[in-house]
């Protein structure tokens, strides 16, 4: 491929190193140990402590809104959250093929079914364009909601999910979503410290969630976050992922069915330190992707940039490939220099399991399935 060991030069001379590149490692350069330690100290290393309480109140005000629920991760964050929303067992939920598979696995854990619309191609999210028009095809509104016309069952709720940190178009979405009486969830996994015309991912929905992997910006090795402006729903939030049990002093009584889904204090320590330095792991980054830019620019290659009105995270970072062959070549000359890149995820209809879900054509999604590579985009 053309400009391969340039390129291969640039990425060993950005990390400064000739060892192995990884795609996104975790830095703690702040007081993980020191908070870990006082964890430690303080017995509450499992789901009850000082930190879990401290790592909602971080996310509320980082992401502006009025409850946070800290789970076990983010796939059991976007479980629940579409329970919140009113998904039940049999309805259907539209959402992006192009996505990784928590998003789609995160809909069945709850009995309903995945619908794939197709994405945008600038931001590589989930269309308002092609979900209005699926909708125009397949829908109808009814008394109690909207419903499918050709499967017969209810299209409960929209999940889209800002790919790689860059934000779906979300005023053209809540249009839509609006117009036929479908709630929104947010699949913020990758966003934390993206915006929208100036507020925060995760906080345009009914609710947003987020996880906290060990390969996202921040992390604490597991965990995820709820988030939501309906106090009544973050409430009942922390009440479903706790086991759903009434307080009382020493008796155990649960009134329904509810989640061991609790993140431990020894994971919300870890966060907490992490999510002091988000501002500087967000700027680090942005440096970052300001120097792949202005390389793959002058090479004539496709570097994925924020649109405007937006500020993306520049989570995983990528280049866009002119056809599938050179993302081949790109993908086996990189890798075995030892500098970890990976396609975009295969597309959820393509797996087994998701086989058989209704679709639209696909048209973008494929497209992009074919081009786009994450290259390493460490804080470094």
């Amino acid at each position: 491929m053309k400009h391969i060991q340039d390129i291969i030069s640039f990425i060993r001379d950005s990390f400064q190193t000739k060892e192995f590149i990884p795609l996104h490692e975790p830095r703690f350069r702040g007081n993980e140990k020191k908070y870990l330690i006082d964890t430690i100290d303080s017995t509450f290393v499992s789901s009850v402590g000082a930190y879990v309480d401290r790592f909602e109140e971080m996310m509320e005000t980082i992401t502006g809104t009025q409850k946070a629920v800290a789970v076990v991760n983010g796939t059991a964050a976007i479980q629940v959250a579409l329970r919140l929303a009113g998904v039940n067992s049999g309805d259907e939920v539209i959402t992006q093929a192009l996505t990784f598979i928590a998003t789609a696995n995160a809909i069945v854990y709850n009995g309903a079914i995945p619908v794939f619309v197709d994405v945008d191609l600038d931001t590589m999210g989930l269309s308002p364009n092609a979900l209005n028009n699926f909708l125009e095809e397949h829908a109808e509104l009814r008394e109690n909601g909207c419903y499918n016309k050709t499967t017969g069952r209810k299209i409960a709720a929209c999940l889209p999910m800002h790919t790689f940190g860059f934000p779906v178009h979300l005023d053209e979405l809540i249009e839509v979503c609006k117009k036929w009486n479908i709630a929104i969830v947010e699949d913020a996994a990758e966003s934390l410290g993206s915006k929208y015309k100036g507020k925060h991912t995760g906080s345009f929905g009914k609710l947003g969630t987020f996880s906290f992997n060990g390969n996202k910006t921040v992390t604490c090795g597991g965990g995820g976050a709820i988030v939501t402006n309906d106090t009544v729903l973050g409430e009942k939030g922390k009440y479903l992922t706790t086991t759903a049990k009434k307080p009382h002093p020493y008796e155990f009584y649960h009134d329904e069915l509810g989640y061991n889904y609790r993140m431990p204090n020894l994971n919300a320590a870890l966060a907490c330190a992490q999510l002091e330095q988000l501002d500087s792991m967000l700027e680090n980054k942005r440096e970052l992707a300001n120097l792949y830019s202005n390389f793959f620019n002058e090479k004539g290659i496709i570097f994925r940039t924020e649109l405007p009105n937006t500020k993306a995270n520049y989570w995983l970072m990528c280049v866009e490939l002119k056809d599938k062959n050179e993302r081949e070549q790109f993908l086996k000359e990189m890798n075995s220099n030892k500098i970890m890149s990976r396609p975009i995820w295969q597309l959820m209809f393509r797996l087994p399991m998701y086989a058989t879900c209704q679709r639209d054509e696909q048209v973008n999604a494929q497209f992009l399935e074919d081009r786009i590579v994450n290259i390493p985009s460490s804080v470094r």
